[in-house]
């Protein structure tokens, strides 16, 4: 059960978030090879970690999306299915399906399962995976690019919980997502961020109320993702990592220049 620090063969641990009141009553929950921070205030996952096996990975049938609540947590500090009633928001996955689903069969079922709590869900704009399948494929062109060193990796995933989302019934809609990429190279740790960004796009205006009659759900419009520096990730989420930050894989001159654009797969700079 839970997130292994040592998954990679040197160390890479969960990022954890900067202490302070807004994140004293954060709540650590373990599933099968995958592990989160539940803030209960927000109801969403302030990080996520999942070790992900390319060697042992199966291919098993998603089933029926059977999504449901962490009973090991109250039903309210959790983003449930109100949210997603009767409107156009996906209940993203936050550790991606695929990703824990290895091992064995029984091991990787129980992993395909617990992706589908709502812990582990965050409301996305319909096609928020589907823009040349550039997020959802971030993962497996970093874990194509790793397999000459290492068939593992440690992918770190979460909506940014600002404090200027929009309200909507009773959240507020995070309008960025982050993900960091950890492997091992040559027995170094590695490590790589992408930012989801969305909110230039969007009249926020139009959020801060739920619609009449709450059944709409926020015009959260087109999004753009950008690899960026892993210190901007810990600086913009909240988080301590200074592993991934010291681990960071982009040279200094692209640090310094900030994000990047990202069009398709190919434009992930990764070290030659």
């Amino acid at each position: 059960m839970g997130f292994d620090a040592q998954f990679l063969g040197v160390t890479a641990p969960m990022p954890r978030p900067r202490p302070g009141p807004e994140t004293s009553e954060c709540v650590d929950l373990a599933y099968v090879h995958f592990s989160l921070v539940l803030d209960p205030v927000r109801r969403f996952a302030r990080v996520t970690g999942v070790n992900v096996d390319g060697a042992a990975l199966l291919d098993l049938a998603r089933g029926g999306d059977e999504w449901r609540l962490d009973e090991r947590v109250p039903a309210d500090w959790q983003a449930g299915p109100a949210v997603y009633a009767a409107n156009d928001l996906d209940r993203g996955h936050l550790v991606r399906r695929r990703d824990p689903v290895w091992g064995e069969p029984a091991v990787a079922a129980r992993a395909n399962a617990d992706t589908f709590h709502y812990t582990n869900a965050a409301p996305q704009a319909a096609g928020f995976n589907q823009s040349k399948e550039l997020w959802l494929g971030l993962e497996d062109h970093v874990l194509v690019y790793s397999e000459t060193t290492a068939q593992r990796l440690s992918v770190f995933t979460a909506p940014v919980l600002g404090d200027d989302d929009p309200g909507y019934r009773g959240i507020r809609v995070p309008l960025q997502f982050w993900k960091v990429v950890a492997w091992n190279a040559g027995g170094a740790l590695a490590a790589t961020a992408f930012l989801l960004d969305q909110s230039p796009l969007v009249d926020t205006s139009e959020l801060r109320e739920p619609r009449a009659g709450g059944a709409q759900a926020p015009p959260l419009g087109p999004f753009r993702t950008f690899q960026v520096p892993v210190a901007d990730v810990a600086g913009l989420a909240g988080l301590e990592m200074p592993e991934l930050v010291a681990a960071e894989i982009l040279p200094p001159t692209v640090v310094a220049a900030g994000r990047r654009r990202l069009e398709v797969p190919g434009d992930v700079l990764l070290p030659r």
